[in-house]
């Protein structure tokens, strides 16, 4: 078995679904008392919200480049980051570590298109929606569409994520307002929505809407698994 490297605590309330899910995985995988051999490192995300707010990237990237360097002296094998919006600085991390990371939109984009799905609405923070590093991810490499909210219901899905979300409040006045951005999505022509921030999740399942969910987390650590699994 190959060691997962996990790059967390953005915030630790999805690590924490990453952890979970990636040990289930495994043990569904292998039975017994097996568990995922891995490696986390879990940043103060107070200090990369900071950075993130005001605009300062590199320095966000090089904390967590460090941390990654990390994870890989470790013993990793690979590496997940475990938060879609910071992979607007995975070229940076990756530049610092030897390592593969596994990309969460490439893996997520794998599964949308086994389910013959073209056009896709997206979810996440205001940076993953309205920034190109995602949407133009998913639309360059892998020729999907991608149709996000309007500009102030982008607002409303970021203030929950951060406010409510990442402090592990769940409360049904937001999911009612997810599942109508999630509606207006798809009178726009999404086949599909992408759950593009880790922590969306645990607001909204499939089991709220008859729209078809893509669990950026389940997806990144089902991934995870089968690459620790693989000969």
């Amino acid at each position: 078995m190959k060691t997962i490297g996990l790059l967390g605590g953005m915030s630790w309330e999805s690590s924490a679904l990453y952890y979970r899910a990636i040990n289930e995985g495994i043990r569904q995988r292998l039975g017994g008392h097996h568990s995922a051999r891995s490696v986390l490192y879990s940043v103060d995300f107070e200090a990369i919200k900071a950075l993130q707010y005001a605009g300062q990237w590199d320095e966000a990237a090089a904390l967590l480049a460090d941390a990654a360097q990390n994870v890989e002296k470790a013993g990793a094998d690979f590496l997940l980051i475990c938060t879609n919006t910071m992979h607007k600085v995975a070229d940076q991390i990756q530049a610092a570590i030897s390592i593969p990371i596994i990309h969460l939109a490439d893996a997520t984009a794998e599964r949308i298109k086994q389910q013959g799905i073209t056009t896709v609405g997206l979810l996440g923070t205001r940076f993953t929606m309205a920034e190109d590093f995602y949407k133009g991810r998913l639309a360059e490499r892998h020729g999907l569409q991608v149709i996000v909210p309007s500009p102030a219901d982008q607002d409303i899905v970021h203030q929950i994520i951060y406010d409510e979300l990442c402090q592990g409040i769940v409360r049904e006045e937001s999911r009612r307002a997810y599942l109508r951005i999630i509606d207006t999505m798809r009178a726009a022509g999404a086949q599909g929505v992408i759950e593009g921030c880790t922590e969306i999740v645990m607001l909204i399942q499939q089991a709220h809407t008859d729209v078809p969910l893509f669990d950026t987390t389940a997806i990144h650590a089902e991934r995870a698994v089968e690459l620790a699994l693989a000969a």
